[in-house]
């Protein structure tokens, strides 16, 4: 973890999920035989990949009493509580149709529909993520999507984490899977004899399933190609540095390729932070795992005063960003560019990860630039309504026409002049 002062500009070390030709090629034949095979190639493929031989995709009735009875009391009322606050927080962005008239007649419009059919991709195998149901889910919910189907890779006992179970029934989701990886994607973009094909991807992956889900795109919407998880650390010398270390761990625990930045005008703080890391590393469970995360792309930038700061953050757009500063609301108006912004010391990164009620599935490498967290309006789509009176057309029609003609295009100005004609 290098320590940067006066940076003239600054990058988040980021790997973009491209994927090795030979991990593309593998992607491809996988589809094609999902294509080809049905179900008899989603077996056989969790077989060779996942080592579990299966004689039914879907969960049972009796695998999600079992679900429940594993996680116990306590964790399923945290799991509706967040359930809850995720809920009430997307409730509010929804959108409604909406109608406007004019005096002449014309009547304009948008209609706001739901998707028929949204498909989750919830990454397992060695880990369990119940966050990733509620955070893909009910945002779908929210919108009005009548069918949710799951999809997650099988533990060694052929069953799902009973989290990931417990919160895909506590949401109502009828339809759940034992299949990951670029094998579930296919399935979920074409259709199985077991699974039907829906008309959006979502949920996070491997590289598998990141790249299983460019390749879907087109025969069905997908979220996002999201990359390893990235944060960044602005504050100044108010900030506890082990506070700040165990925040940047926080996201280097995720995956050996996440990006943990300390981005302050302090040079005492960075100093005490970065010893700080080094100290906690030494007692974190996943130590190798953000070890190598720190060492490859973590960083510290000095920057002579806050405001030079902010607009590094600006610049590195990153997917968290924390303000630990004296006065952090003095501070977002000039953020521009981040997927999650939390302030304060007491809004550490992981309560957005999994209580506080906005989504975590959030854009990586830099896209934040252009591109928002998943949203209600990501599960539906948006028609225009256009009626035009007699009045109206006789107001606008020749403008339309020439209009037309503008462009070569002779035949829509005869469609409109044809009605012209009618009403004089």
């Amino acid at each position: 973890m290098n320590i940067i002062k006066n940076p003239v500009a600054a990058t988040l070390k980021r790997t973009i999920e491209q994927g090795t030709q030979e991990q593309l090629l593998a992607v491809v034949n996988i589809i094609a035989d999902v294509r080809r095979k049905g179900d008899e190639a989603l077996f056989s493929l969790t077989e060779k990949f996942d080592a579990v031989k299966l004689n039914q995709l879907r969960v049972t009735e009796e695998e999600i009493t079992t679900a429940y009875n594993e996680l116990g009391a306590d964790m399923l009322e945290i799991i509706r509580e967040a359930a809850r606050n995720i809920k009430d927080y997307h409730a509010r962005q929804k959108r409604e149709s909406w109608i406007t008239t004019d005096e002449n007649g014309t009547i304009l419009g948008q209609k706001i529909t739901p998707l028929d059919s949204v498909g989750v991709y919830v990454p397992g195998g060695l880990a369990a993520y119940p966050s990733s149901v509620l955070m893909n889910v009910i945002p779908a919910l929210v919108a009005g999507v009548k069918r949710i189907v799951m999809v997650s890779p099988p533990q060694k006992d052929g069953k799902l984490p009973a989290g990931v179970v417990v919160a895909a029934s506590e949401l109502g989701v009828q339809e759940m899977y034992k299949v990951g990886g670029a094998q579930a994607i296919a399935a979920l973009a074409y259709g199985t004899e077991s699974i039907e094909k829906v008309d959006k991807i979502v949920g996070p992956g491997n590289i598998y399933v990141a790249l299983a889900k460019r390749e879907v795109f087109g025969t069905v919407a997908i979220d996002m190609i999201a990359g390893p998880s990235e944060i960044v650390v602005l504050a100044d010398e108010t900030a506890r540095p082990e506070e700040v270390a165990a925040d940047l761990l926080s996201q280097a625990e995720h995956d050996e390729r996440a990006s943990s930045v300390l981005v302050t005008s302090s040079i005492s703080l960075a100093n005490e932070v970065k010893a700080e890391v080094f100290k906690q590393l030494e007692t974190l469970p996943r130590k190798e795992i953000a070890s190598k995360s720190i060492e490859n792309y973590g960083a510290i930038y000095i920057t002579d005063t806050l405001n030079e700061a902010v607009e590094l953050v600006n610049e590195l757009a990153p997917e968290h960003l924390e303000i630990i500063t004296e006065d952090p609301m003095a501070l977002v108006g000039k953020i521009r560019h981040a997927g999650a912004i939390f302030l304060g010391r007491y809004s550490s990164e992981p309560i957005g990860d999994y209580f506080a009620g906005p989504n975590h599935v959030l854009p990586t490498n830099g896209t934040a630039r252009f591109s928002s967290p998943l949203n209600v309006d990501e599960f539906t789509k948006k028609s225009s309504i256009i009626s035009y009176s007699k009045q109206a057309m006789l107001e606008n029609g020749h403008k339309v026409a020439a209009f037309a003609r503008l462009e070569g295009l002779e035949a829509h100005a005869r469609a409109v002049e044809y009605r012209l004609e009618e009403t004089k």
